[in-house]
């Protein structure tokens, strides 16, 4: 890292989320923390801590299932998913029956057979990405982590230090202690479940 003026100060930090794998352990000399979006400590985190909010919201057609993240993880367009999905009929507040779940498959699979989809590969993400929102859960996810860089009192840099996974749009970025600075993220969807949804990149916003 450059060396600034005595007024810089890195302070690393992330990311809000209500439930999923913790970023990593802090390195020695960071100030870490995780802050969680429901117990309202936002105002009690150091100054120049990077917060992360947000990023889980799905589409309202899709009832819930980040359809764009299994989309993603099969290898094919998210409206292709979307209309094999639109033949499956679920088994709203219970599991399905053996039957209904024979009938469901057949359905997803002469739709997503023809772009290469296996049953053994739709089963793997299908599982994956499998939660109970009524019980309060969200499905597989790692929140990101980064840091900021201060220099007289301004945040000139955020960096990346985990990308995360599992984000279905860009998480809206606060650096606490500076409400006005605007910072967009960018997130990338990719095959590989560990990194599909993972924070592509940060810019702070002139």
């Amino acid at each position: 890292m450059k060396a600034f003026s005595a007024a810089v100060a890195v302070v690393s930090i992330v990311a809000v989320s209500g439930c999923g794998n913790d970023p990593p352990a802090p390195r020695n000399g960071q100030n870490n923390a995780i802050v969680s979006e429901q117990s309202g400590v936002d105002a009690n985190a150091p100054a120049g801590t990077v917060i992360f909010r947000g990023g889980y919201e799905t589409n309202p057609v899709d009832r819930g299932r980040p359809v764009a993240l299994i989309a993603a993880a099969l290898g094919v367009e998210t409206e292709v998913f979307r209309q094999a999905f639109s033949g499956v009929t679920p088994a709203h507040g219970r599991g399905p029956s053996e039957a209904e779940a024979q009938v469901n498959k057949k359905v997803l699979l002469d739709a997503l057979g023809k772009h290469g989809i296996t049953n053994e590969r739709l089963d793997e993400v299908s599982n994956y990405y499998r939660y109970q929102p009524q019980s309060g859960e969200l499905w597989q996810h790692t929140p990101a982590t980064a840091t900021a860089t201060v220099s007289d009192g301004k945040v000139v840099s955020v960096k990346i230090t985990h990308r995360g996974a599992g984000y279905m749009t860009p998480p809206t970025v606060v650096v606490t202690g500076h409400p006005d600075v605007k910072i967009e993220a960018a997130i990338e969807f990719t095959q590989d479940l560990k990194t599909n949804g993972r924070l592509a990149s940060l810019t702070v916003v002139d």
